[in-house]
């Protein structure tokens, strides 16, 4: 079965790699008797990928029972896992199975497996090692044949590091491991979720589908989703719910998504980015420094004209000498937040109203690309002209610094 028609059974929407990486995967595995681990963030859409493998495997006829490990309480994790004798504790009044007895013959999902307590961890990985365990209360072994398959949304080796979970049940259970991509990095996708789950919604209600309008959908797919597939939905839901028009712009999108400006610094700049040319927030961030710098040289060459043009009157003077100092500080702000430009600019005045060696000062100010030139050419000599170690030391992208090599037409080592 291929790719396409796994996800139209199991109602996935979205063609990003990852995705379809993960449900191969899932299929690839399915009829062996590994034991799979699902990681992904919260909402990530992990719980449908257990139910892949079960129905592609030979347990498919055998009971399929997914466990919330998270909203099981400690007390009584055990006896709901494992199953209990009657007596064994404070309400036990009959024996009870557990569920790795009752799902003999099939498949046991365990989500959210790294809140389970480390006195259960031993457990389970017996179970895993030898298929034996004991009820709470008992000491007659019991046999199962149960695959597992866990899912987290906790990076199970800092879990490890804090002893929180067991090194050796994490090994067992990683056999086979599979990653779901977070919904930020399958932005293709997000729209497509968008249209799913309003047209799902107007269904169900008997009520018109919501649209979104060009600039709309713009900041739907740039958003960072923390909440992933599952924030999607409930914001798809309310705008549903609370708002009469169904074309929604991008100021109604924008207020149920408060943190929307401080994901993305629009603030900082407001010019359309090419999601193919930056990829990363990083290269955004170059960006947005290489533009304010070739500003603020624009600026500085203005003032220069205008002092150059003979006399020059108090007033005048001294909005100049402002004006450049105000330039100076913001550079050197700018430079703090990139390591790529670095310039150090010294001068010195007697007050604040007056400024020695104006020209000496703004003809360092216009070497600032010089500075970049040196730095760019120290880079890639070091590292004999292997652009990936020079951009790596720099700080930026290997497309950035090809770009910044052919600007300044640099001859490489």
């Amino acid at each position: 079965m291929d790719v396409q028609s796994i996800k139209q059974r199991f109602g996935i929407i979205g063609n990003s790699t990852g995705l379809n990486r993960a449900i191969d995967i899932a299929v690839q595995v399915a009829p062996t008797d590994l034991s799979v681990l699902i990681t992904g963030e919260s909402g990530a859409g992990k719980e449908v990928f257990p139910q892949i493998i079960h129905n592609f495997s030979s347990r498919k006829h055998g009971t399929y029972i997914a466990v919330n490990c998270g909203a099981i309480p400690e007390g009584t994790i055990d006896s709901e896992l494992f199953g209990h004798e009657k007596g064994s504790f404070t309400g036990a009044y009959d024996s009870r199975k557990g569920y790795f007895e009752v799902a003999n013959g099939g498949t046991i999902f365990l989500d959210e497996v790294a809140e389970l307590p480390l006195s259960t961890q031993v457990r389970l990985l017996r179970v895993l090692e030898t298929g034996e365990f004991l009820r709470v209360g008992s000491s007659k072994i019991i046999k199962t044949n149960v695959r597992v398959i866990a899912a987290t949304n906790v990076v199970i080796q800092k879990a490890i590091h804090h002893g929180k979970f067991r090194e050796d049940l994490f090994y067992r259970l990683n056999t086979v491991p599979i990653d779901i991509p977070a919904l930020r990095e399958r932005q293709e996708d997000v729209y497509l979720l968008f249209r799913k789950f309003a047209s799902d919604f107007a269904e169900r209600n008997r009520m018109p589908t919501i649209m979104l309008t060009e600039d709309a959908v713009k900041i739907l797919i740039n958003y960072r989703w923390p909440g992933n597939i599952r924030q999607l939905k409930n914001i798809t839901e309310q705008i549903s719910v609370i708002e009469t028009k169904r074309e929604i712009d991008s100021s109604v999108l924008r207020s149920y998504l408060p943190d929307f400006y401080e994901e993305k610094l629009p603030a900082l700049y407001d010019s359309p980015i090419d999601q193919k040319t930056f990829n990363t927030e990083r290269e955004i961030l170059y960006k947005i420094l290489f533009d304010m710098k070739s500003d603020m040289n624009d600026l500085k060459k203005l003032v220069l004209e205008i002092m150059q043009k003979g006399p020059i009157d108090t007033d005048l003077h001294e909005n100049n000498a402002n004006i450049i100092q105000k330039l100076y500080k913001e550079e050197a702000l700018n430079a703090q937040a990139g390591d790529l430009i670095k310039p150090t600019i010294e001068y010195s005045h007697r007050n604040e109203d007056t400024i020695q060696d104006t020209e000496e000062i703004i003809e360092e100010s216009l070497s600032l690309e010089e500075k970049e030139k040196e730095l760019i050419t120290k880079a890639l000599n070091k590292h004999h002209g292997k652009r990936k170690y020079a951009a790596e030391e720099l700080g930026i992208s290997e497309r950035t610094l090809y770009r910044k090599i052919k600007e300044y037409d640099l001859n490489e080592p």
